[in-house]
């Protein structure tokens, strides 16, 4: 697998928001990526960007040093000074060849993510080489490995634990309700429309959960979300005045104290006696801790949840050597499989030649003898020769690929 280069970006050497500056919005990708590959005369490229990591996969035959990978930054990044050009040159991480391989397997699998054994990087690396090959950047040797990558993690997922046992707060939050047999028309209260209860919302918007009304400080924000969801939407000052009740509250905010007092609790009971749930997600704690104390309520506290994720997390790190196992197997695979890329390639010329030999001999070595012969003999000769050029490319191919296989 020569040539292969891969320059990652990871959260084991930078903030978030310093590899948020590296991210390509999605609409100058074509333009950026086509220009870097066709400036530097790269054969092959790939761009992967998540909220933690941004990768370039390159397959170029030469070296590509670091002062050259950062000219590619400078070009794609022109409003960057020097020195965040050398930052990101002396923080990036370096792959070749087969520890390419390698490198992107386990952040496939995921054992290379921020939160372990979470699915959803297999479908960002397959989106993003989809995206790559629609914009003709990509080739045969990153498609290869992609398509291995691909199935290696696939199989890592199914043969292993790793993604078992969810760890992420608002995962726990919504299988945690799951379990709980809610109805599908049960009324929730979504308090905060931030990133952690929008993620949260379209769980329970997904598993088919109907009947929303979302509070947020700014009503625009509450009004967003409440569309995505088919509900209402309320000012959080309307929290205390809501007499529609509810069966399920899910509250995030991001204030300085508790938000729903005993006071308010009561007014959104509104008489009612049957227990509730509540999902608090908050650092700290939205709900009063007085309210658990003077009603009867299921209250899933972050604290809980967290301590859940905790020893999720330590499940799925015991999976990392079954995993690494199979990390090793199939890298020992791909090299097969490259080797036997190959050769496939360096034998593409034999068929032509055998065309070509064939057609000296008709039209210019032979080509008296042949003239001579009657319509009929013609055809048995151009048959003959038509056998052994077929019986020729076919078992001597065979053979000879074996033999450099084996070798």
């Amino acid at each position: 697998m020569k040539g292969i280069h891969i320059f990652a970006f990871t959260h084991r050497q930078l903030e978030v928001n310093q590899i948020g500056r590296l991210h390509i919005a999605p609409d100058d990708q074509k333009e950026k990526l086509t220009l870097l590959k066709e400036k530097f005369q790269i054969d092959e490229l790939m761009y992967i960007s998540t909220c933690n990591r941004v990768e370039f996969i390159i397959s170029k035959q030469e070296e590509i040093d670091i002062p050259e990978f950062q000219s590619y930054l400078a070009f794609l990044f022109p409003d960057f000074d020097q020195d965040q050009i050398n930052l990101f040159g002396h923080q990036v991480e370096r792959y070749r060849e087969f520890h390419a391989v390698e490198h992107l397997i386990k952040v496939t699998s995921s054992i290379d993510s921020m939160v372990i054994g979470e699915r959803e990087i297999i479908t960002q690396v397959r989106k993003s080489f989809d995206t790559c090959k629609a914009f003709d950047l990509t080739g045969d040797s990153i498609r290869l490995m992609i398509r291995h990558t691909i199935e290696t993690a696939k199989r890592i997922y199914t043969q292993t634990n790793i993604a078992q046992n969810p760890v992420s707060v608002v995962s726990l939050a919504y299988h945690t309700l799951r379990v709980k047999d809610i109805p599908l028309d049960a009324r929730i209260l979504i308090i905060g429309a931030g990133v952690t209860n929008t993620n949260m919302s379209r769980f329970l918007k997904k598993h088919g959960f109907t009947n929303f009304a979302v509070f947020n400080r700014t009503l625009s924000k509450a009004q967003v979300l409440a569309n995505q969801l088919y509900g209402e939407a309320y000012s959080l000052n309307e929290l205390p005045i809501y007499i529609k009740g509810f069966d399920i509250i899910i509250t995030c905010t991001g204030a300085d104290s508790s938000i729903i007092s005993p006071v308010i609790y009561e007014n959104l009971l509104q008489g009612d006696t049957d227990s509730k749930i509540v999902i608090d997600l908050a650092i700290p704690s939205d709900l009063d801790h007085e309210v658990t104390q003077q009603f009867s309520l299921d209250y899933i506290s972050i604290d809980y949840l967290q301590k859940i994720s905790s020893k999720n997390l330590e499940k799925r790190a015991r999976e990392i050597i079954h995993v690494e196992t199979i990390v090793e197997e199939a890298v020992k695979e791909f090299k097969f499989m490259a080797h036997e890329r190959e050769v496939e390639k360096a034998m593409r010329i034999v068929p032509q030649t055998v065309k070509d030999i064939k057609a000296t001999a008709m039209e210019h070595v032979f080509a008296k003898e042949i003239e001579c012969l009657d319509e009929a003999s013609k055809e048995t000769v151009e048959k003959m020769m038509a056998y052994f050029e077929k019986k020729y490319m076919s078992v001597p191919m065979k053979m000879a690929k074996e033999i450099l296989l084996k070798k």
